[in-house]
């Protein structure tokens, strides 16, 4: 273990520093933003551009107990419930032991909270795959476009510790662990409904395997401890929202004022984005749901087949869970290179070293590839994305 972990920590904090470094070269490009930066721009302001700002202002100013409302739609403006409050509250207490400013609070505990996922991460994935694929996919990961944003101030650190944690927990049946860590998913993250349907599959799968491998009481109790944990995550910070609003919907209300349209819709936003995507070719429309039906189809190939066996039920039903609640409830647009990051297990099966000696003797190869693909893409990732361009500009 204490082998594998250096390596992963010695590949992760390397990438870490190559993501630094485009930041701080980044900063000399990030024009003056008075309720972001400041009145000048260090290469720690990059930490709290977009989303980064929020959580600031949860830090520092909490929850809002009346819900904002547009006057001339009437409905309910954007604000801070839309941001869960694990990281904010976390980055104020230590603001508060330190007397550190939240940028580099945050973006400090977001690099330790990456730090431990991909530790935890390579940990799992060794007891499936090998020490050799584990650490070739968590490099892989750690170099993916949208990997910067788990060393400035959003959610992506550390939620992927405490899912990197509960599926670990998951795999080796620690199902009061697991219901514990789904409590706590739940205000990390906008990510705890399928984590909710990945521990009723491998409850599932351990209930069939009763015959080989008995259940005691023990057991029974602790699996429903973890149901009615992820359970609870799931519906967890609507609940506090409508108890510190009054107003039942306030989460979803939230929710639905970052949308084009001011609703939440399953699957409609993804066909008309890949309309959009294909907008200047002719026969766009039809070339767009074709990719869209690709893309969908490829990820259930990548999961399904016999080069994924390795993975296990709970990981192999992780990446069906999540692609599929993104479905239903995410309007895709730039945003979706971080939602991306939860996939890590794929990362092993596009490594393709799961099923055959010829494919491991490549490994390094094809993730010496990858690696160099994702620090190019975390370099427009940057540049596109993050820094922003006014008067208007797209989110990362």
């Amino acid at each position: 273990m204490r082998s594998l972990g250096a390596r992963v920590a010695v590949a992760y904090l390397a990438l870490r520093a190559v993501s630094a470094v485009l930041l701080v070269l980044a900063s000399r490009d990030q024009v003056v933003m008075p309720d972001w930066t400041g009145p000048t721009v260090e290469p720690i302001d990059m930490s709290v551009l977009w989303d980064g700002s929020w959580y600031r202002h949860i830090a520092e100013h909490g929850y809002p107990h009346d819900l904002p409302v547009d006057p001339g739609s009437g409905r309910v403006s954007q604000n801070a419930w839309a941001f869960y409050p694990l990281f904010p509250l976390l980055s104020k207490l230590l603001m508060q032991l330190t007397g550190l400013g939240f940028p580099v609070v945050a973006s400090a505990l977001s690099l330790v909270c990456g730090l431990g996922a991909a530790l935890i991460m390579g940990r799992l994935l060794a007891d499936r795959v090998g020490d050799r694929l584990a650490l070739a996919t968590v490099a892989a990961w750690g170099a993916f476009p949208a990997a910067v944003s788990l060393q400035i101030a959003y959610t992506e650190a550390i939620a992927m510790l405490v899912l990197c944690a509960l599926l670990w927990a998951l795999t080796r049946r620690s199902w009061v662990a697991v219901g514990a860590l789904a409590v706590l998913l739940g205000v990390t993250r906008p990510i705890a409904v399928p984590v909710a349907v990945v521990v009723a599959v491998a409850l599932f799968a351990r209930w069939r395997r009763r015959g080989a491998e008995p259940i005691g009481p023990g057991e029974y109790t602790a699996g429903a401890v973890a149901l009615a944990g992820s359970a609870l995550g799931a519906v967890a910070w609507p609940l506090i929202a409508w108890r510190v609003t009054g107003v039942r919907s306030a989460y979803t209300d939230t929710m639905a004022s970052w949308r084009v349209d001011g609703a939440i819709t399953p699957f409609k936003p993804w066909l008309g984005m890949s309309q959009w995507t294909f907008r200047e070719f002719e026969g766009g429309a039809v070339y767009g749901p074709v990719a869209l039906a690709a893309l969908a189809t490829t990820i259930v190939v990548l999961t399904c087949g016999p080069w994924a066996t390795a993975l296990g039920v709970e990981l192999r039903a992780w990446c069906l869970a999540y692609p599929a609640y993104l479905a239903v409830v995410l309007d895709p647009f730039t945003s979706i290179f971080r939602y991306a990051l939860p996939l890590f297990p794929l990362f092993a099966v596009l490594l393709g070293g799961l099923s055959s000696d010829r494919g491991r003797s490549w490994l390094w190869a094809r993730a010496g590839t990858l690696i160099a693909i994702g620090v190019a893409g975390q370099a427009l990732w940057i540049w596109k994305l993050l820094v922003y361009h006014p008067p208007s500009d797209y989110p990362p």
